[in-house]
């Protein structure tokens, strides 16, 4: 199986996701996780140069950078692991893409990001997609006193967009389980768990 986390930063994506993975192992599951743009030596320096302040970097340059990360996370980890059974569970998938380099910074249009997405996936999607939803104002709070990279700065204007994004994408495709993120942590845990254990079953 394969599960995607999503939500902009702040809305405990990182939390849930190791709760997850706890329960997985309990449960007796192998269970991998990564991040994105990250999970390979190649990708995780495409990180560090897109999360770099001191680079302006142009939109449409930035989005085949992420894909880029992408798709040697894709070939190198994930599609093997998948291909042995195992779980993969992924920090922001090309549904990121989609509401930051689409809706937030406009780099294409979004069929042609749609079609990147898919090239730079290998065509693999996930199984299950969990938004966490927060408003912006509370995520603001949450890392009101963390250290901002390249993209947290990039203003509330953007971040609104980034937001609307991701809500067309939760009314939209159907893998998306849509969680409110401001609720106690146990309780968004065993929401996840419970959809986690229904898609297991089917």
């Amino acid at each position: 199986m394969f599960i995607t986390f999503e939500g902009i930063d702040g809305s405990g994506k990182s939390t849930q996701i190791i709760l997850l993975r706890q329960k997985l192992l309990q449960e007796g599951h192998a269970v991998t996780v990564f991040r994105e743009p990250g999970g390979t030596q190649v990708s995780e320096r495409i990180r560090s140069l897109l999360l770099n302040p001191d680079f302006d970097i142009n939109p449409v340059a930035e989005l085949l950078l992420f894909s880029a990360a992408r798709a040697q996370l894709i070939a190198e980890k994930v599609r093997p692991l998948l291909e042995k059974g195992e779980m993969v569970i992924l920090d922001r998938f090309y549904d990121s893409t989609t509401a930051y380099q689409g809706y937030g910074r406009s780099s294409l249009p979004l069929p042609d990001i749609q079609r990147l997405n898919k090239i730079a996936s290998h065509d693999i999607a996930p199984d299950l997609t969990f938004y966490l939803q927060i408003s912006l104002e509370e995520a603001q709070k949450r890392t009101a006193s963390n250290e901002k990279d390249r993209m947290e700065r990039a203003g509330q204007p953007f971040y609104d967009k980034v937001v609307n994004g991701f809500e067309k994408l939760a009314a939209k495709e159907k893998r998306f389980k849509t969680i409110n993120a401001e609720q106690p942590s146990e309780l968004i845990h065993g929401l996840i768990w419970e959809k986690v254990q229904q898609r297991l079953r089917a």
